[in-house]
């Protein structure tokens, strides 16, 4: 990722903390939801390693194919996902994100001209059409996610559910990966 070192760090942290939260929602859920706290979980830790500054550790030229690789099959996991289920709509997002992920590793590579010709076709001086709305999609995503962070009232009784299946806690989760994936869209 290109930019400062420190908020690419703490990009890099935020991503590697919402992966492992994923992994532990993984050890409580089952089924579907498991599968989703996978897809997060991957999304996460490449999303962490994606972001690693490129001025503290610059990724080989390379770099690119095993990111594409990595995003493009769990897009391909979303999709059969999305087609499976009847509610998709987490899963068709899964996908968006994973796809994202696959353009912004092409971005990098070293056949788009310059590691960064692969944006569309730019306006004039513009952000390229596909960064742009990529970068609404995830700016309009956080802010839904983040409207359902608002607390309602706790339900009375029985005993608090477990880290890993915190609904309020997989939703910021969510957020967090949405305000990452702007951030990483903004230096493309």
């Amino acid at each position: 990722m290109h930019g400062p070192a420190v908020p690419g760090w703490l990009l890099v942290a935020l991503c590697a903390v919402s992966g492992a939260y994923c992994v532990v929602r993984m050890r409580c859920c089952a089924g579907p939801a498991r599968s989703a706290a996978t897809d997060e979980a991957l999304m996460g830790f490449g999303m962490a390693a994606m972001a690693v500054p490129a001025a503290v550790a610059p990724a080989p030229a390379w770099a690119w194919l095993p990111y594409a690789a990595l995003f493009g099959t769990v897009g391909l996991r979303a999709l059969r996902a999305t087609r499976a289920s009847r509610a998709g709509a987490h899963h068709l997002h899964h996908l968006v994100g994973s796809l994202a992920m696959v353009y912004m590793a092409v971005t990098m590579s070293p056949f788009a001209a310059g590691g960064h010709g692969a944006h569309g076709a730019p306006g004039a001086g513009g952000v390229p059409l596909v960064t742009g709305a990529l970068l609404v999609y995830f700016a309009v995503f956080v802010l839904h996610t983040g409207a359902r962070l608002v607390p309602a009232a706790a339900p009375a009784g029985g005993p608090p559910p477990a880290w890993g299946a915190r609904p309020e806690l997989a939703l910021a989760c969510r957020v967090s990966m949405g305000v990452a994936m702007v951030a990483m869209l903004l230096t493309v």
